[in-house]
């Protein structure tokens, strides 16, 4: 029976991820099960370093507040380790040590709050003997077998509201707007912001871009006496034949992150007043899409989110990730999220059953 359950949230910040926690929570105290946060993500399970949650207390006032009340790390795979020996940077497995310290503190089970590297390491502790469930967690919107994941749905609030901005800058000066937004692998948020805030070009990383084309659209929209474009690409978009723009390599490219992307949209803005005559300016909206206060649809996701969790906890199913099909509830093993991104128009048959899968040309 479940008594005593630990949160863990990793990877980037996100809004609606209070929530979660305040929703596992009071879900635990319905179950007179204790409930606790580890600090800083995966790092406070390799620490031991953990605080107790109560909705009275340390778990109250959250549902409105974005970020995350116990801290979050998106460079830590206890698995592949930084540790400095001898003047030196190795990387080891510490992951047995993080599974004996969960255990030794009594968790009958931990919830980890995040994406794709998250669950992943998630799958792993469960592959050593802990009970793990997982809530999906990333604005990107992109983990398998769920329709949409929590703080997404703010993310493209507020890049629909920066087109909204952007719009009458282009307008009243008769320029090309580019807004590069958050997607390293899909382009969910770029694509719906689009559409929402009426853009006239949306780039995905699904689909590498064609320049000229690109130009066709803008000249075109000249021709019929609309003196401005704007245009949204994801972080993560490349051009036809070329790679995506890199901002910066940390540690070789060793560990967790340490790829930043980051570039494509002043890039493309440069392309374009060469190619078209007008001029061009870029806006990167960057972390402004994953912080702050979460929409009324988002507080109510990650509600749902976290209680189903705690449901899941309480009649002991473990090792999966909670879903969301078809407008219902659910969960699936973690076994069957790892690794199959949900990106745009990608999917495959498996088991008469459609699964999203990552692909290199969309």
């Amino acid at each position: 029976m479940v008594k005593k359950v630990a949160i863990i949230t990793n990877g980037g910040d996100c809004p609606g991820l209070n929530a979660v926690i305040r929703a596992i929570v009071k879900t635990a105290e319905t179950h007179l099960v204790e409930c606790y946060g580890y600090i800083e993500g995966y790092k406070g399970l390799l620490e031991n370093n953990y605080i107790r949650l109560e909705s009275n207390g340390t778990a109250s006032g959250l549902l409105h507040r974005g970020g995350t009340v116990i801290g979050s790390s998106n460079s830590t795979n206890l698995f592949n380790y930084p540790i400095e020996e001898n003047g030196q940077i190795v990387y080891k497995d510490m992951s047995y040590k993080a599974v004996e310290n969960a255990k030794q503190a009594g968790f009958d089970c931990i919830f980890t709050l995040g994406g794709d590297g998250t669950q992943k390491s998630a799958r792993d502790f469960s592959l050593r003997g802990l009970n793990v469930i997982g809530v999906p967690k990333t604005i990107d919107n992109d983990v398998a077998h769920s329709e949409i994941t929590f703080g997404y749905n703010t993310a493209v609030s507020v890049a629909t509201e920066a087109l909204d901005r952007l719009h009458s800058t282009a307008e009243s000066h008769h320029r090309i707007m580019t807004l590069e937004v958050m997607g390293r692998y899909a382009g969910w948020i770029a694509l719906e912001s689009a559409i929402a805030g009426g853009a006239d070009v949306a780039i995905i990383p699904e689909i590498p871009y064609d320049i000229n084309k690109i130009v066709e659209k803008i000249n075109r929209r000249k021709e019929e006496g609309k003196k401005f474009s704007i245009i949204v690409v994801s972080e993560g978009a490349k051009p036809k034949n070329g790679e995506i723009t890199i901002k910066k390599t940390l540690n070789e490219g060793k560990g967790v992150d340490n790829i930043r992307l980051g570039g494509i949209g002043e890039k493309l803005s440069r392309d374009l007043e060469e190619l078209t005559g007008m001029v061009s300016r870029n806006t990167v909206l960057g972390y402004v899409q994953r912080g702050g206060t979460p929409t009324a649809f988002d507080r109510v996701l990650s509600t749902k989110y976290g209680s189903k969790a705690m449901e899941l906890a309480i009649e002991e199913k473990f090792n999966v990730l909670v879903t969301l099909k078809n407008g219902k509830l659910g969960y699936v093993s973690l076994e069957e999220v790892i690794g199959n991104n949900k990106e745009i128009g990608a999917r495959s048959r498996r088991n008469t059953k459609y699964k999203y899968k990552k692909s290199n040309n969309g």
